[in-house]
């Protein structure tokens, strides 16, 4: 599939997850077979726009040498396609947004009116904003015609049950400009809970043009296939199931490409993999920083290949995530891995 002038190198897509979705995590999905990884969500305010955190999360803007001595040029590049992910409720804000990205290298825009949380929706941004049509087609819009470059949409299904409207925003979507459309099928009242239907993709993809990415509860190579034969979508978007299991894509290519499954990874893979991801979190955030956010990633890493959650395991993630060195916690994983 195309989005704009680039053709993709496959049709999965890593979900854009604030907190997760950070340059060390999205390169490691890339190289572990996504074909285009998305950027955390950032915000629209232009008063944001030079705060450490918006920094880190634009990954084609330069990191500060000074905090980041031990991050190499090479790992500060962007994987793939530069896909950045806006989010707001003011046309013209956005705007500017979606302006200031593309001057600093973003590739792709992509604008966030599927994300459920509070804290985003109470600002009438995220999928809040698919209860306003007319302002959904007056961002979009004004998005599309303040840059040179591709504009994509990520939504889900509609508000709540009652009013499902993804159809109807598909449709204003593809009229005024957008080159893709992302949705989760879930409405914004949803949130998480339940299971996704993509019977409402499925009825999206028919009523537009532009390619459409299926998104929600794809978390096994069976599951990507079924969905993407019942919807017709273009490709995938994958998110929550990557946490912890960054080589999803690799398992999901191969399935649909061969309708078998690839063998099973060696420990010690999986440990090469963690360990390397642990110490890019240091490098790219700092060790102080770098250390809480290696936490929550090594209890995904622990709950996905461990299931069987036993007494030995709950007491070394207890001690982990009381370390408070970089070089413990890879020490300590690296012992983990020997037994």
């Amino acid at each position: 599939m195309r989005i704009g002038p680039y053709l993709i190198e496959n049709n999965l897509f890593l979900a854009p997850m604030a907190g997760v979705t950070d340059l060390p995590f999205r390169r490691l999905c890339k190289r572990l077979g996504a074909g285009v990884v998305v950027s955390e969500m950032v915000t629209s305010d232009p008063s944001l726009q030079n705060s450490r955190k918006t920094k880190l999360r634009l990954a084609q803007e330069p990191i500060d040498e000074t905090e980041h001595e031990k991050f190499q040029l090479s790992h500060r590049v962007e994987p793939g396609l530069r896909v950045v992910q806006i989010a707001g409720g003011d046309a013209e804000i956005l705007a500017q947004a979606a302006k200031m990205n593309a001057e600093k290298g973003a590739q792709v825009i992509d604008i966030n009116m599927g994300c459920p949380a509070k804290k985003v929706c109470k600002k009438a941004a995220g999928s809040a904003l698919l209860k306003d049509p007319k302002l959904v087609e007056e961002i979009l819009i004004a998005v599309v015609n303040a840059v040179d470059i591709p504009v994509t949409l990520k939504i889900r299904t509609g508000w709540d049950k009652e009013n499902k409207n993804a159809v109807q925003i598909a449709k204003i979507a593809e009229e005024s400009g957008i080159q893709s459309l992302a949705v989760h099928g879930r409405t914004k009242a949803c949130k998480y809970l339940g299971e996704a239907e993509h019977e409402t993709v499925a009825l999206v993809k028919q009523s537009i043009n532009i390619p459409v990415i299926a998104n929600g509860d794809i978390t096994s190579p069976e599951r990507a296939k079924q969905v993407l034969e019942y919807t017709g979508a273009d490709g995938l978007m994958i998110g929550r199931a990557a946490q912890g299991r960054p080589w999803i894509f690799k398992e999901i290519n191969h399935f649909l490409k061969h309708g078998n499954h690839m063998p099973l990874m060696e420990i010690t893979e999986v440990a090469n993999i963690l360990i390397e991801h642990v110490e890019s979190l240091h490098q790219f955030y700092g060790e102080q920083q770098g250390l809480r956010i290696a936490r929550k990633h090594t209890s995904w890493y622990l709950k996905e290949n461990e299931k069987d959650r036993n007494q030995n395991n709950r007491i070394f993630s207890n001690n982990f995530n009381l370390l408070t060195s970089a070089n413990e916690q890879i020490q300590s994983l690296t012992d983990y891995f020997k037994q």
